[in-house]
């Protein structure tokens, strides 16, 4: 039977309420069906993110994998749909899908992460090699970013007229910018979403292999404000923080054969968004202040 982990069953009850909770409920009986339908048996202690649970488990034929059972979210739609075009592609692999569960065995990877890499520019290269390994045609039906390009200009304005201007307006600006003339107009390509270093584990048919996307289609360069964030510790240190900013991006440019200030004024969009989206849900004030420097950085270095 399936061990829930107590921190995973927290924070969903937080999040979710009792649909949370009832979710939980049903989760042990829901993994075991899954599990016998698969012809899987547990292989190992129960892991989790921050919506599904992870199971360790061997088929039939002894292959390792592993069970993920997500609760059900819109975020976590077309995780399956970006799988299956991949093919192990740059990511773990799909062996089975039940997406009314929301529910998938996959390839079991490594346990060592990207964020483990102790030098940050190689981790912003490795990453760039596979958000350009995992560019490759979107099918119809999965969401379009440049869809949402209206909501994000309209959502930048209001909310910052709501929390009484508190960017300067040129970084207000800068980012309205890039939602008015680059959001409108990606291309139709598949973008992870969610490409962050702890999302990016060690594997053994590939070195590297991508973990739980979103499955969204537009531009590669999206992913370059979560990579940033996910080394932000080590960011922090730096010397130069706007020097060593500019350089990471390059690398990740550069390595994902992307336009490099395409890939900054991305990055500069998404921090000012979650500057405003930190002083709205209540981010500790250290990292809203983080996101307001790294935002002006950014501006000024766009041309």
């Amino acid at each position: 039977m399936l061990v829930i982990p107590e921190g995973f069953a927290r924070l969903t009850i937080t999040r979710e309420g009792d649909a949370g909770r009832a979710w939980l409920t049903r989760l042990p009986a829901l993994a075991g069906d899954l599990l016998r339908r698969w012809a899987c048996v547990p292989d190992g202690p129960v892991t989790h993110g921050q919506v599904g649970t992870v199971v360790p488990v061997r088929r039939g034929d002894g292959t390792p994998a592993v069970l993920k059972v997500s609760f059900p979210h819109p975020g976590n739609v077309h995780e399956p749909d970006a799988f299956a075009v991949w093919d192990g592609r740059g990511a773990v692999r799909l062996l089975e899908r039940d997406d009314e569960r929301f529910a998938m065995l996959l390839e079991r990877a490594g346990t060592g992460t990207l964020a483990e890499l102790p030098d940050a520019d190689e981790a912003m290269a490795v990453a760039g090699r596979l958000a350009r390994r995992l560019a490759v045609p979107a099918p119809p039906g999965l969401p379009r970013l440049r869809d949402r390009a209206q909501e994000w200009e309209e959502g930048l304005g209001k909310d910052a007229e709501r929390l009484g201007h508190p960017l300067p307006s040129a970084v207000l600006d800068a980012a309205l910018a890039t939602a008015r003339e680059l959001a409108p107009v990606q291309p139709d390509t598949l973008v992870h979403g969610d490409l962050h270093a702890a999302n990016v584990l060690r594997g053994d048919r590939e070195p590297w292999l991508a973990i739980d996307p979103k499955g969204f289609a537009g531009d590669p360069a999206y992913d370059a404000f979560t990579l940033l964030r996910s080394r932000a510790a080590d960011l922090l240190t730096a010397p130069d923080l706007g020097t060593a900013l500019l350089r990471r991006l390059a690398v990740f440019a550069e390595a994902a054969e992307l336009d490099r200030e395409r890939t900054v004024r991305w990055a500069q969009l998404r921090c000012v968004q979650a500057a405003l989206w930190g002083r709205d849900h209540g981010d500790p004030e250290w990292l809203v202040g983080m996101y307001d420097h790294v935002a002006g950085l950014l501006t000024m270095s766009i041309s």
